[in-house]
C-alpha cells in the first residue's frame, strides 16, 4: 500500500485541525449538546458533507480526537515547566507543584486563543464526572509523563494524608481548579492584566489550603 502524497497529508490534516478547532468554538459558545455535526462543518466552511464522518467516523470520535491533540501540549508544557522548575531548585514546595497543576493550561491558553476556546468547551466535563474526576483528567490533559510525575510529587508532598483523604482532596482540587478555569476563560480579557494575575494567585492559594490542611477526626475514612 503506498503512502498518500505529502500534498494530500496536508490538505487533510489541515482539514482535521479546521474540523476540530470549528467544533472548539461552537463548544464554548453553545456548549456540546447543542451543537451538530453539520453545524461543525459550517462553521468549518467543508463543502464535503462527509467531511467529519471520513476523518473521524463520528461527533464522538471528533471529540476524542480534540482531547488527544490538547491533551498532548498540556503534558508537553508541563513537562517543560517541570524541568524548569526542578533545575530552579532542589526541591520543589507544595506552591510549585500547584503552580504546575494550573499554569500549563493557562500559559496555553495565553499562547493560542484557540486553545482558550477548548479549556472553556471542556471543563465542564471534569466539573461533572460521574466518578473519579481524577481518571476523566487523565484523559484531558493531565496524564502522560509529566503528569504521573506531578502525581508522585503530591503524593510525597501531602504525607499527612491517608490514601483514601489524598485521593478525596485531589478529587475535589481538579473540580474545583476545572470550574475556575473554566468559568475565567468565558471572561472577557480573561489572560492578561492584573485580573488575570489575581485570579491565578487565589486559584494558587485556594488549591495550596485544600491540599494543606489538616485532617479531622469526623472527615477521616472510617
Amino acid at each position: 500500500m503506498t503512502s498518500a502524497p505529502n500534498g494530500q497529508k496536508i490538505r487533510s490534516l489541515a482539514t482535521q485541525i479546521a474540523l476540530m478547532e470549528a467544533a472548539e468554538n461552537l463548544f464554548s459558545d453553545q456548549g456540546i449538546h447543542n451543537v451538530s455535526a453539520k453545524d461543525i462543518l459550517r462553521e468549518a466552511r467543508q463543502k464535503n458533507e462527509s467531511a467529519l464522518q471520513y476523518h473521524f467516523k463520528n461527533l464522538q470520535g471528533l471529540v476524542r480526537a480534540i482531547h488527544r491533540r490538547r491533551s498532548q501540549q498540556t503534558q508537553d508544557k508541563r513537562a517543560e515547566l517541570l524541568t524548569e522548575k526542578a533545575s530552579a531548585t532542589p526541591k520543589l514546595t507544595l506552591r510549585d507543584l500547584c503552580e504546575l497543576m494550573v499554569y500549563p493550561t493557562f500559559l496555553l491558553a495565553k499562547s493560542d486563543p484557540q486553545f482558550r476556546k477548548y479549556a472553556a468547551a471542556f471543563s465542564h466535563e471534569i466539573v461533572l464526572a460521574e466518578d473519579s474526576a481524577l481518571i476523566k483528567v487523565s484523559q484531558t490533559g493531565g496524564g502522560g509523563e509529566s503528569g504521573v510525575k506531578l502525581g508522585h510529587l503530591l503524593r510525597e508532598a501531602l504525607p499527612h494524608l491517608d490514601e483514601t483523604t489524598y485521593r478525596a482532596r485531589m478529587d475535589l482540587a481538579v473540580r474545583m481548579c476545572s470550574a475556575a478555569v473554566g468559568n475565567h476563560m468565558q471572561q472577557k480579557k480573561p489572560l492578561k492584566g492584573a485580573a488575570a494575575e489575581l485570579f491565578i494567585d487565589n486559584l494558587l492559594d485556594a488549591l495550596e489550603g485544600l491540599l494543606s490542611a489538616k485532617v479531622k477526626k469526623r472527615s477521616r475514612a472510617e
